[in-house]
């Protein structure tokens, strides 16, 4: 009797998806991936020096994921043992700051807007029948090296589209993770 008293609120809450949780992190100043890469590429090596970082938003003061870079931590990052890579085939930029020593300093960013919501129905989500997951945004990093406040060395990457789905089907519902074995004797 009362399933049947639950059975309109039920069908009321189906398609209820404002009620599913959501979450949003973001990491970064920038309003874009274009915006952060064209920060980025503004800089010129061997010619740009720190005020156009600051002006350009990269400072690392800005950005709580930003990693601060000794040079031990640059010879680690860029001169992998047991590779085939030589000396010859690192950027100059690498190894103006290498040779640079206690001069040499780099910057990290590791900044990203990533959105996730779960768009499927409410029932079946709270009832752990189906989740939907849908996750949106973009990640990008940066590597940024110097000597004596002036950039050396400046690369970007990451993923400009960030467009994943996630979909699980529980057929049991919320008897699916439940353990059994306390309650069968053999």
């Amino acid at each position: 009797m009362r399933f049947i008293t639950l059975l309109p609120l039920m069908a009321l809450c189906s398609g209820c998806t404002t009620m599913l949780p959501s979450e949003q992190t973001d990491s970064s100043t920038f309003t874009s991936f274009d915006e952060a890469r064209l920060a980025v590429e503004v800089l010129v090596p061997m010619q740009s020096n720190w005020h156009l970082i600051e002006t350009g938003n990269l400072n690392p003061a800005n950005h709580p994921n930003a990693t601060h870079l000794t040079q031990a931590d640059i010879v680690r990052k860029f001169f992998v043992p047991n590779t085939m890579l030589t000396r010859d085939d690192l950027d100059p930029g690498v190894l103006t700051c290498v040779a640079a020593r206690s001069n040499c300093r780099g910057i990290e960013l590791i900044i990203s807007k990533i959105t996730k919501a779960r768009t499927g129905g409410f029932f079946k989500d709270v009832a752990n029948f189906s989740r939907r997951t849908e996750t949106t945004g973009w990640r990008f990093s940066a590597t940024i090296l110097m000597v004596d406040d002036v950039v050396v060395y400046r690369a970007w990457g990451g993923q400009p589209w960030v467009n994943e789905l996630e979909v699980t089907h529980n057929p049991l519902g919320p008897l699916q993770g439940m353990n059994f074995s306390g309650i069968v004797k053999p």
